[in-house]
């Protein structure tokens, strides 16, 4: 876009380094023709002076009119480049600030996490704690119950002999 700018800023001077041409060749057949006009064909001279310079008017109007629309373009592509430049830059706050949302968001879940797996980390300890207490408690019931049996199987064993020993009786 700023190469298209930059090339009608060149047209525009190079149209102007025209029009200044134009007028000073102007000049110069105006000069000729005060020059020419104690000839005889002043007449024929000035007409085409005159024809000529109204030719180079005409052109340089039509040259200013094709600038002036030039221009005014011009104009109108620097506003429309304004508000593409403003949308953008409203396009990019909102990204950042949509960053730094999503930024913050990170830092509170990687932080609620870590606090996760510390009470994680804790019920485990705790668990693997019970586990083993657990454990031994079962071991010694294991040995009191195998006692129990042990003490239930003499205790009929000494019935039976109590009881063989009342009928010997």
């Amino acid at each position: 876009m700023e190469a298209g700018f930059s090339e009608m800023r060149n047209e525009l001077q190079s149209r102007d380094a025209l029009w200044r041409r134009i007028q000073l060749e102007c000049q110069q057949l105006h000069t000729e023709l005060l020059k020419i006009s104690e000839y005889k064909d002043m007449q024929e001279i000035q007409i085409k002076h005159q024809s000529s310079c109204v030719q180079l008017t005409e052109q340089l109007e039509n040259k200013n009119t094709e600038l002036l629309l030039l221009a005014q373009s011009q104009e109108h592509q620097r506003e429309e480049l304004n508000k593409i430049r403003n949308h953008l830059y409203r396009e990019e706050q909102s990204h950042r600030s949509e960053q730094e949302r999503m930024k913050t968001e990170i830092s509170d879940l990687t932080e609620e996490l870590h606090q996760k797996e510390i009470t994680i980390a804790t019920i485990m300890e705790k668990a693997s704690l019970l586990e083993r207490q657990l454990k031994m408690e079962l071991e010694i019931k294991d040995k009191l119950l195998a006692k129990q049996q042990l003490l239930d199987f003499r205790y009929r064993v000494i019935k039976s002999e109590n009881t063989h020993l009342k009928e010997m009786v």
